[in-house]
């Protein structure tokens, strides 16, 4: 070991003999006793370096009073901008669609925190007048529907042929070539 410890740091006795310390020991030798600079002396060197630094100016304010008037003469500026007329039409009515989906959800809000704190009468004292409107309309659809069905039925004078032949098919190739052949 070529480094000797200080007087007040005495080394590690091991009775099996010299082993190395997996951890650090608070009896093995600091930075400051090895040789190495204190990190206190790294840091003052560091702030001395930053102070220096900042030092230096690096922006100037002109503190010269702005004339209210200059001495240029005035140019001017027309106005080239020009907005179509579909584009704010769209806009107002984006800001108009927000303005009212936002008032829709802030009522929608005020109504489920409030169902929220009732009781299952609750809610189905609240749902039973959509259930009621929902079976109405049910009801009336299906009573059209009925009136609607009209009964068809066919009266034939003479001789009925029912013709019962089946088509044979045949798609072939890489386009659909369907060729339907009747039978004879």
């Amino acid at each position: 070991m070529g480094v000797t410890p200080p007087p007040d740091v005495r080394p590690a006795v091991n009775p099996k003999g010299p082993t190395v310390n997996p951890l650090p020991d608070p009896q093995q030798p600091t930075a400051d006793a090895a040789g190495r600079p204190a990190m206190d002396d790294q840091a003052r060197a560091f702030l001395a370096a930053v102070e220096d630094a900042m030092r230096t100016p690096t922006a100037y304010r002109d503190e010269t009073p702005v004339p209210a008037i200059g001495s240029a003469l005035p140019v001017p500026q027309p106005e080239t901008r020009s907005v179509p007329q579909w584009a704010t039409g769209i806009a107002v009515a984006s800001i108009g669609i927000g303005a009212g989906v936002t008032g829709i959800g802030c009522g929608a809000w005020l109504i489920f925190r409030g169902l929220s704190s009732v009781t299952l009468l609750g809610v189905i004292a609240i749902a039973a007048p959509f259930i009621g409107i929902a079976a109405v309309a049910t009801a009336i659809g299906a009573a059209i529907s009925q009136a609607k069905k009209t009964s068809t039925t066919n009266i034939y004078r003479g001789t009925v042929v029912q013709d019962q032949r089946q088509v044979n098919t045949t798609t072939r190739g890489l386009w659909a070539n369907t060729r339907n052949q009747l039978p004879k």
